[in-house]
């Protein structure tokens, strides 16, 4: 649930454009599907075919893209905590910091709501989100530093989850598609 925000007129404009980033229902080996999109010649940086999902908006997909096209733009810390993380997410552009925003938000909500995207590349370590999100308690902050993010839990394999997934997005935000690249053939 949300608890506080800082800028929260900011919040409920960027709201109607949520993004998410999920994993494909139905496909299974990921290394499978890596090879089926390398094979029909539809795995490329510019239309990045795995920003897509079964419930993802355009805007959402085209978001995530901005954020894989700029992630050197993106710097990231996380601290885990005992019964979660807090992480500070930033862009020294702009228009990727807004599309940050924009995205944190929007997954938030969709956790929050139990609505999954089903985008082709998630990690399978979103499944807990959506299946349990009343276990989770969220504080979301815009402030100078970036959108500070605390996420909470009191169930064990919650915050395990959560440790995990921050590790995940930051490593994204390091190395962009190669990150996701690899977890998958690590999958």
């Amino acid at each position: 649930m949300f608890t506080s925000f800082r800028t929260i007129a900011l919040v409920a404009a960027l709201a109607g454009s949520a993004v998410g980033s999920v994993q494909a229902q139905g496909m299974g080996d990921h290394k499978a599907m890596h090879d089926r999109m390398h094979a029909s010649g539809g795995h490329d940086m510019t239309n990045m075919p795995g920003l897509r999902g079964g419930d993802a908006t355009p805007e959402e997909s085209a978001e995530l893209a901005v954020m894989f096209n700029n992630f050197e733009t993106i710097t990231r810390t996380v601290e885990e905590l005992p019964n979660g993380i807090r992480t500070v997410t930033a862009s020294s552009d702009p228009d990727v910091m807004d599309t940050l925003v924009s995205h944190v938000v929007g997954m938030i909500a969709r956790v929050e709501d139990g609505r999954d995207p089903q985008i082709l590349i998630q990690s399978p370590t979103l499944d807990i989100f959506f299946d349990r999100p009343e276990a989770i308690t969220t504080d979301i902050d815009v402030t100078e530093e970036g959108i500070v993010v605390t996420q909470t839990s009191d169930d064990p394999e919650m915050v395990a989850a959560l440790h995990t997934h921050a590790g995940e997005v930051s490593a994204m935000a390091d190395r962009g598609m190669d990150a996701v690249h690899e977890m998958m053939m690590n999958r």
